[in-house]
């Protein structure tokens, strides 16, 4: 093949899912189905006339060949990505990654911002990873979660807290050992945020019958508030829906998880001034 027919969109395929390693997130987070990502990624191997995985059984590996390639493509991409992002956007555009799970605290705290800085623009894009590597992705901030993140700015920190609808709360209020009937509705596909927040709580304690367990807490979230059962949610995140009655708290209190989300900026950008303005009004409003 020549230059001209070289599969450049389908590097972009490559470098996310040699970077989950899994088609499936792989998909989602390009917004494909799996076989167009698998198309992409079968246009690049037969332009270069190697393979860059290997398919098992239980996920994908890079090939030595594709392992060794992976370094420069993603710098490669990164430097034609950051050229033309400096090319369409202005100085006042901030390019910003969050998670999908802080949607429901950063869309109203964004509103907020941009009535306040009505010259700004915010170029959001969500992702259901929880980094950022400013290396290789285009973005001049992020918000970041985790537990073991020290940089940046402190946003606020997890905070977990049965939520559940008032239709299905119904007009008595919820006793602890009376949850054994309601859904139990996880952020994870585990049972993590549950188990730590019932193990902060007195006996008798309910017994997990019920499950639905999801990829993101905002998913739970959405289902507690359709009345599909009580999910265990960050109380920052339910903050709005509190506030509007769309969820109510059967029990006071919250627990920490030792996990926090926290903004992060790119170092020297070529215009500091609004990337700065952005970070102090963020801070601001959290």
């Amino acid at each position: 093949m020549s230059r001209r027919t070289f599969p450049l969109t389908a590097v972009d395929a490559f470098l996310v899912t040699a970077r989950f390693l899994n088609l499936t997130h792989a998909a989602r987070e390009l917004c494909l189905t799996q076989s167009a990502v698998s198309r992409k990624i079968a246009a690049l191997e037969a332009w270069f006339g190697f393979a860059l995985f290997e398919r098992h059984a239980r996920g994908l590996h890079l090939t030595p060949q594709g392992e060794a390639l992976l370094p420069e493509l993603q710098q490669a991409y990164g430097e034609l990505i950051r050229t033309a992002e400096q090319a369409r956007h202005k100085q006042s555009v901030v390019r910003l990654k969050a998670p999908t799970c802080a949607m429901r605290w950063l869309l109203p705290k964004l509103m907020r911002l941009e009535k306040s800085l009505p010259d700004m623009q915010v170029a959001l894009t969500t992702t259901i990873g929880h980094g950022v590597s400013f290396k290789t992705e285009p973005f001049d901030a992020a918000i970041i979660f985790g537990s073991h993140n020290r940089g940046g700015d402190l946003l606020f920190e997890e905070a977990l807290t049965p939520v559940v609808s008032p239709a299905l709360a119904g007009e008595n209020p919820i006793a602890l050992d009376s949850l054994s009937g309601l859904t139990f509705l996880h952020p994870t596909r585990d049972k993590t945020d549950w188990t730590l927040w019932l193990s902060q709580q007195t006996a008798p304690l309910p017994a997990m019958r019920k499950n639905q367990h999801f990829d993101t807490m905002d998913l739970a979230i959405s289902a507690a508030i359709q009345g599909f059962g009580i999910a265990i949610a960050d109380l920052n995140l339910v903050e709005e829906d509190l506030r509007a009655g769309r969820l109510l708290r059967p029990f006071p209190g919250s627990v920490k998880t030792g996990a926090a989300y926290r903004l992060v900026i790119r170092e020297q950008p070529e215009d500091a001034a609004p990337l700065l303005a952005f970070r102090e009004q963020l801070l601001t409003l959290s």
